[in-house]
């Protein structure tokens, strides 16, 4: 047996009660459930239940300090055909070191390299068909968006199941915190 698996931040409630209002205006945007909202720090992919044991095993071992994380901005990738929308995360110095070792965690365990750049951001909506307009208009609309900081204490792994009429069903697998 084989699962889909990332390591991520979750995205606490008084957080996520300032995102959800700003789910709308752009047409073809299935935008994500609130037990959706995570910030991810490296998707593993599809992987045998020993490799699981094994990332479970090597993210226990990571050691890093509790920090202060602040979502901020908003932005779409996709350039002139837009597939998802987003809201962006303040430069840390922390976040950037954590998900450093997240992927150096996918090298030990045989994974291969990430390709692009590690950009820190949560996913609000995925995009079908989206007019770039209202693409435009959201970024516009949310750019100087920022939310209050909060405190990361932990971060986790997760199953992702797809699901073919609803939105993926995530589940926490395990829970490593940060005790510096």
């Amino acid at each position: 047996m084989s699962l889909r698996l990332f390591a991520a931040i979750a995205i606490p409630d008084s957080v996520a009660e300032r995102l959800t209002p700003l789910m709308r205006g752009v047409s073809g945007a299935k935008w994500r459930p609130r037990e959706n909202l995570h910030l991810t720090l490296r998707f593993f992919g599809e992987v045998t239940e020993p490799v699981a044991d094994e990332i479970d095993g090597e993210l226990s071992l990571i050691s890093a300090m509790p920090f202060e994380l602040t979502l901020k901005s908003a932005g779409a990738f996709g350039g002139a055909d837009p597939h998802t929308l987003w809201i962006g995360a303040r430069e840390s110095d922390a976040l950037k070191k954590l998900a450093a070792d997240c992927e150096r965690v996918a090298r030990r365990v045989g994974l291969k390299p990430e390709p692009r750049k590690f950009t820190p951001h949560l996913t609000m909506a995925y995009l079908s068909g989206a007019p770039l307009d209202q693409v435009q208009a959201f970024e516009s609309r949310l750019g100087l968006f920022e939310a209050p900081p909060f405190l990361v204490e932990s971060f986790g792994l997760y199953s992702s199941f797809t699901r073919k009429s609803a939105p993926s069903l995530y589940r926490l697998e395990a829970e490593y915190p940060l005790l510096g």
